[in-house]
């Protein structure tokens, strides 16, 4: 929770400095969006690649365990489309593309904006960015402070699902603590899985 409101003042206060034009207009004309996008698309390949439990999971993997992260994929992306008939102003490409970040709010913000861009400008394609920031940083919360009510009503495996890739680190307390110490290695595959696919799908989406 501290994190989330952390990561909305951040933003809150970002616009502001944009609003204001306080910052250098090389910030915005420049590559600089890219070289963050490369830097936080770096930091997921080290993140999955120095996790200590990686090789384990792996020989442990099979096709029950890999359900879960595909339903949450599904799920997600099932929602964003049917979400995106009473959203008239977005495509349902965009929503599809907005939910395609699975709570990873600084990578799929950001990617979304740098390749809308291109076919949409720069105003909308920060619209469409701003978007996705919001709707997955709800996300985060939701799965924080609806955890004991997904474990009651919807089983075990929903905390780990409603917490798209956050299974895997912020979540994994609250998964241990409502869904069982057992599934613990399955939220942390979950969460692994779920990063690697939100820069395909994105891309896949925006273009």
């Amino acid at each position: 929770m501290k994190n989330s409101l952390l990561i909305i003042c951040v933003f809150t206060l970002g616009g502001m400095l944009g609003a204001h034009h306080w910052v250098p207009s090389e910030w915005v004309k420049g590559n600089t969006t890219m070289l963050i996008l490369y830097a936080l698309i770096l930091q997921v390949g080290i993140g999955i690649g120095s996790n200590k439990n990686l090789k384990e999971m792996l020989h442990a993997l099979n096709f029950k365990m890999l359900l879960v992260p595909l339903s949450t994929i599904a799920g997600t992306l099932l929602f964003s489309f049917f979400a995106s008939f009473f959203l008239t102003h977005w495509g349902t490409a965009d929503c599809m593309a907005v939910g395609s970040g699975f709570a990873y709010y600084s990578l799929s913000s950001v990617l979304i904006t740098e390749i809308k861009s291109a076919s949409v400008g720069v105003q909308v394609a920060a619209e469409l960015g701003t978007l996705a920031l919001l709707a997955n940083i709800i996300r985060e919360m939701i799965s924080l402070l609806g955890a004991p009510f997904f474990t009651r009503v919807f089983g075990r495996l929903a905390p780990i699902s409603a917490a798209g890739i956050n299974s895997m680190d912020v979540m994994l307390p609250l998964v241990y603590r409502y869904s069982g110490k057992n599934l613990v290695p399955l939220a942390i595959l979950h969460g692994i899985i779920l990063e690697m696919s939100v820069p395909l799908l994105i891309s896949f989406f925006c273009r």
